[in-house]
């Protein structure tokens, strides 16, 4: 499970962009504050800044044609298996969005799809 950094979203091939998708769901669902290496550091932060980064996902799973549940749109879903936020409080957008997507970060996310045989520019 990784974040991938912002800057990279629109450049992601279509299979790590849906799996992006996926992944920032279940984050945002039951998989709230569960440990992960890669993604612990989200859990530092409101998860409304998890949604900020999900709307970018999203956004561009749009512009290529695909159609994300409209459910996803708002801050406070979490999923079908999980109770939405009551009231999440709307935080200003960032950039980057996570301290942490640093240029070291993003050299590193490049390095992992390049492992992968996904050459970015």
């Amino acid at each position: 499970m990784r974040l991938w950094h912002e800057d990279l979203i629109s450049k992601l091939p279509r299979q790590q962009l849906l799996g992006q998708h996926r992944e920032v769901a279940a984050l945002r669902g039951n998989g709230w504050g569960k440990k992960h290496s890669t993604v612990d550091y989200a859990f530092k932060y409101s998860p409304y800044k998890l949604y900020q980064f999900h709307l970018l996902v999203m956004n561009e799973m749009i512009k290529r044609g695909y159609k994300p549940s409209k459910e996803w749109f708002d801050p406070n879903y979490r999923g079908e298996h999980c109770e939405p936020y009551n009231k999440l409080e709307e935080i200003p957008s960032t950039y980057p969005l996570y301290p942490e997507h640093n240029s070291t970060y993003l050299k590193e996310c490049v390095d992992n799809l390049k492992a992968k045989g996904i050459l970015i520019k």
